[in-house]
Formats: structure tokens, C-alpha cells, sequence
């Protein structure tokens, strides 16, 4: 699938999700407790939400799920892991867009060793040399570019299959998929499967790495969404505060130096 197609569809969910989403009655003004836990929730169409994840996690449980299971029984773990070396490596020009657009150059630096070492000495990727040689992977996302920027995220939106996310995600989400390099290659059949492969690869190594995760909160939680909302909300802040960090310029880990 052309990524330019990605982000057209990763921008129709994100205007679908906000259509269908409805919103929450706020508390009353006398009740200053629970107007405060409102605005922390910052879920104000959670209603529509709601709706979104219960279809989002029917589609995960009749397909996505039973697919990731089968994938993690046939397949080795080693054979996974180099499967999601080369995803990751695939994705290391639009992550170092980012370090460059946040004006991270330590982060642009490593990145693009990861890149040109994974790539030659790791065979596309397949191997993650880089990593034991000093250079670990980051993350690095247009959304996390617009938060080091000062764009505030918005509401909690929970998108058409996409899942958890806010508008301010949402559109750095499409600007990612429209920046991909896969969107660049010349049109052909051959270059289509390769597109259409990495997508699917890409769905099914994300699903299958949280399997436990996704099967324990939905048998111990006594609301699922409301877990997955905090979660991914603690996670996705945790990413931000890392990215907004000053970066120190210092030798790499594999030159001796501290990261």
C-alpha cells in the first residue's frame, strides 16, 4: 500500500474518529472534585470513543489478534526479531526527519549510523548491528516533533483502527506516512508487494509483541478502555519528556563515551 494512501487513510480516521465521536456531558460546577478529574481525564468525547475502541477490539479479536497468534507459534524468535530489525530500520529516515526537525543533531547523528551500519554490515537491517556497537534505537515521531515545538495534544482520541491517539498525533501520523521513502520508489508491481508486505509486517510484529499485554488487560481491568487510555497516555508522555530533553554531545557508547 503507497504510503502517500497511508496518510490519506490515517487522515480520513482521524476526521472519522472525530465524527463519530460524541461528547461527554461535563460535571456540574458545584462539583469541583469531579470537574477536576474531567480535565485530567481530557477525554471529553469519550462516549464516541468508547464506540470506536468496542469496534477497533471486535476487528482485533476476530482478526488482528488470531493472526499475531500464528504468527509468534510459526514463527522462531530470532526469525521475529530480525523481521523487526528490518521494520525498524526501514523506519530509521523518518526518525531521523524528526531528530533533524527537532534540532536534536546528537539524535540525527545516531540515527543515521544506525542506518547506514544496519543496513551494509546488518544486511538491510536483518541484523541490528548498530545497537551493540554504541548506537541504540529511539524514538522519533512527527507528533513528538510538534510537541517539542509547543503544539499541545489535544483531547484523547481514540481513532478507526489506528487506535489510541489526539489530534496532534493523528496529524503527524499521516505527515510520517506521507514522508516515508517507500512513497518515493518508482510505481510497479514489485515495489506494490514490497509496500503492501511492510505494512502488514509492520500490523502484525506490533500486535504480536503486545499479545500478553493486550490479553491481560482485557481479563483483569475492570475497564479495559480506561486502562488503555492511561497507559498509552503515560507512555506516549514518557516519549515526549525524553524527546524534549537537551542533548549533550558526547562520544558514543561505543567509543567509550556515555549516551
Amino acid at each position: 500500500m503507497h504510503p502517500r494512501f497511508h496518510a490519506c487513510f490515517a487522515t480520513a480516521a482521524l476526521v472519522a474518529g472525530l465524527g463519530l465521536v460524541g461528547c461527554a456531558t461535563p460535571p456540574p460546577a458545584n462539583d469541583p472534585d469531579a470537574v477536576a478529574e474531567y480535565k485530567q481525564t481530557n477525554d471529553p468525547l469519550e462516549p464516541g470513543n468508547r464506540v470506536v475502541y468496542s469496534i477497533n477490539d471486535g476487528l482485533d479479536r476476530a482478526i488482528l489478534r488470531p493472526v499475531a497468534v500464528g504468527y509468534n507459534y510459526v514463527l522462531a524468535p530470532g526469525v521475529r526479531s530480525h523481521i523487526h530489525n528490518l521494520l525498524d530500520n526501514l523506519g530509521n529516515p523518518v526518525v531521523l526527519m524528526n531528530d533533524v526537525l527537532q534540532g536534536k543533531p546528537k539524535r540525527a547523528g545516531d540515527t543515521l549510523m544506525r542506518l547506514v551500519l544496519n543496513t551494509t554490515i546488518g544486511v538491510g537491517g536483518f541484523f541490528d548491528v548498530a545497537t551493540g556497537w554504541g548506537w541504540p534505537a529511539h524514538d522519533a515521531d512527527l507528533g513528538m516533533t510538534f510537541a517539542v515545538w509547543g503544539a499541545p495534544d489535544g483531547p484523547f482520541l481514540m481513532l478507526p483502527i489506528f487506535g489510541p491517539s489526539n489530534p496532534r498525533d493523528g496529524i503527524g501520523m499521516a505527515g510520517d506516512m506521507m514522508a516515508a521513502p517507500t512513497g518515493y520508489l518508482p510505481k510497479g508491481l514489485e515495489n506494490n508487494v514490497f509496500s503492501y508486505s511492510k505494512t502488514a509486517l509492520g500490523v502484525i510484529d506490533a500486535r504480536a509483541g503486545v499479545i500478553d499485554d493486550l490479553d491481560k488487560i482485557n481479563a483483569q481491568a475492570l475497564d479495559p478502555y480506561a486502562t488503555i487510555r492511561s497507559l498509552w497516555r503515560q507512555h506516549r508522555q514518557s516519549q515526549i519528556d525524553e524527546a524534549k530533553k537537551p542533548e549533550t554531545l558526547t562520544s558514543p557508547a561505543a567509543w567509550g563515551g556515555s549516551k
